[in-house]
C-alpha cells in the first residue's frame, strides 16, 4: 500500500494522485511509489488513459532537497539511476498520459510532467527547472525531455537561468498544451483522457512507442520502427473492426475492443 501515491481508476481512466503534503516533494519513497503506479496502470488492460495529478494546490515542487543535501558523489552516483528510472517508468506507460498541472511543477515536478504525453496547466501554474540555483542540473530527464519538447535553445534558457515560467509563456513555447482556469485543470485533463479511452488500445500503444523510439534514432531507423508497428497491427481484432466499420458505416463509428 503506497503512502504518498495512489491510483484511482474509473471507467477506463486512471488517475495517479500525488499526495505528500505540503508540496508533493519527490523523495526516494515517492519516486519508488510513482514507478510502481506507472507499472500498475501500464499492466491493467482495463485502464485506457492516465492522468497524473498533484491536487488542487500544487503539482510537485521538486525533489526533496533535504534528503539530497548531504549526499556525496558516491551516494548520488548510486541514487541517480533510480532518480531517472521513475520518470522513465512514467514515460513508458503504454497509454496516453496527461499531466494536470496546478500551482508549481518545478525541478523533479516538471520532469514528471515532461514524462507525460500532454500537459494541461492552470492559469496560475508555474513551471521550471531551477536546479542550477542549487549548483546542479536536472537529473530525472529534464535536460533531455525538455530539449526534445521545446528545442535546445529554449531548454537552455530555462535550465541555465532556473527561472519560473508562467503558464502563458509555457503555452507559447510548447511546454504545455493548454491553459485553463485553475479550478478546471483536473476536469480538463479528464476530458482529454476521455478522447482516448474508447480508442484502439494497441494502435495507441504502437503510435506512442513508434513516436518516442523514433525520436532517438535516424530517419531510416525510425521508418523501420514505424513499419514494424504498422504491420503488426494487422494481427489485431481492432484493425479488423476499424476497417470493417469504416467500409460499412464511415469514419468514427468503430467500437474497439482493445485486442
Amino acid at each position: 500500500m503506497s503512502e504518498f501515491v495512489r491510483v484511482e481508476a474509473e471507467d477506463g481512466i486512471a488517475t495517479i494522485r500525488l499526495d505528500r503534503p505540503k508540496m508533493n516533494a519527490l523523495n526516494a519513497q515517492v519516486q519508488a511509489e510513482l514507478a510502481e503506479a506507472a507499472r500498475q496502470v501500464g499492466d491493467d488492460d482495463e485502464i485506457r488513459a492516465v492522468v497524473i495529478y498533484g491536487g488542487a494546490k500544487v503539482f510537485a515542487a521538486g525533489a526533496d532537497i533535504k534528503e539530497m543535501a548531504e549526499m556525496s558523489y558516491a551516494d548520488m552516483s548510486a541514487h541517480s539511476r533510480t532518480l531517472q528510472e521513475f520518470t522513465t517508468a512514467l514515460a513508458a506507460i503504454p497509454k496516453p498520459v496527461i499531466a494536470a498541472i496546478t500551482g508549481y511543477a518545478l525541478g523533479g515536478g516538471l520532469e514528471v510532467a515532461l514524462a507525460a504525453d500532454f500537459r494541461v496547466a492552470g492559469e496560475s501554474a508555474r513551471v521550471g527547472q531551477p536546479e542550477i540555483q542549487l549548483g546542479i542540473i536536472p537529473g530525472a530527464g529534464g535536460t533531455q525531455r525538455l530539449a526534445r519538447l521545446i528545442g535546445p535553445a529554449r531548454a537552455k534558457d530555462l535550465i541555465f537561468s532556473g527561472r519560473h515560467v508562467k503558464a502563458g509563456e509555457a503555452l507559447e513555447v510548447g511546454l504545455v498544451d493548454s491553459v485553463v482556469p485553475d479550478a478546471d485543470v483536473y476536469a480538463a485533463a479528464l476530458r482529454l483522457a476521455e478522447r482516448f479511452k474508447n480508442g484502439p488500445a494497441l494502435a495507441l500503444r504502437a503510435a506512442k512507442q513508434a513516436i518516442d523510439a523514433g525520436l532517438e534514432v535516424d530517419l531510416d531507423t525510425g521508418l523501420e520502427i514505424e513499419r514494424l508497428h504498422f504491420s503488426g497491427l494487422f494481427a489485431t481484432e481492432d484493425q479488423k473492426i476499424g476497417m470493417k466499420s469504416f467500409a460499412e458505416e464511415g469514419p468514427g463509428k468503430a467500437k474497439f475492443v482493445g485486442r
